[in-house]
C-alpha cells in the first residue's frame, strides 16, 4: 500500500510593530531568498506575497518537517539577511508570533488568488482586520491584547 499526504499551509507573519518595512521594490528579492529555503527543506511554494509589514505564504510543508520549525527557521534566516543587506534599511525583525492554518487542497486556487492581490486587498483592509478575519475563520478566538 502507498503512503499519502497532504500538508497545505497558510503561514503570515508579520514585521516587528508593525513597522513599514518590506519595500516594495526589493520585495521580490526577499521572496527569492524564501523560495530558496523553502526549496531546500524539500518544501513546495504555491504562493507568497505581502506588503510592507506582513507576508503571506501558501506551501506544502514536507511531513518530516514540524511548522514551527519550519516557520522558525524562515524567519531567523530572513531577519539576517534582511539586516545584512541594504535593501531593508529600516528592517528590525519579525514580530514573535505568526499564525499557520491547514488548508484543504480544494481551497489552493482561492488561496493562491488572496495572497496575489494582497497589495489590492490591502487598500481596503488594514493587516489587524484581516489577520482578525482570518483567525476567526479558521475557529480561533484572537487574543486583542496583540490588537491595536
Amino acid at each position: 500500500m502507498s503512503s499519502y499526504r497532504q500538508h497545505l499551509y497558510h503561514i503570515v507573519f508579520r514585521t516587528k510593530d508593525s513597522s513599514l518595512t518590506i519595500k516594495q521594490d526589493h520585495s521580490n528579492d526577499l521572496y527569492a531568498y524564501i523560495t530558496g529555503i523553502i526549496k531546500h527543506k524539500k518544501s513546495h511554494l504555491y504562493r507568497i506575497n505581502g506588503i510592507a509589514n506582513h507576508l503571506h505564504i501558501l506551501t506544502d510543508i514536507n511531513p518530516s518537517l514540524a511548522p514551527i520549525d519550519f516557520v522558525k527557521d524562515i524567519k531567523v534566516s530572513t531577519s539576517l539577511w534582511m539586516k545584512n543587506c541594504s535593501f531593508f534599511p529600516t528592517f528590525k525583525g519579525w514580530a514573535v508570533g505568526y499564525g499557520s492554518f491547514t488548508c484543504a487542497y480544494k481551497d489552493l486556487d482561492r488561496l493562491i488568488d488572496y495572497i496575489k492581490n494582497q497589495q489590492e486587498h490591502h487598500r481596503r483592509v488594514s493587516f489587524e482586520e484581516e489577520y482578525r478575519k482570518l483567525l476567526l475563520e479558521y475557529g480561533i478566538i484572537p487574543d486583542e491584547k496583540y490588537f491595536p
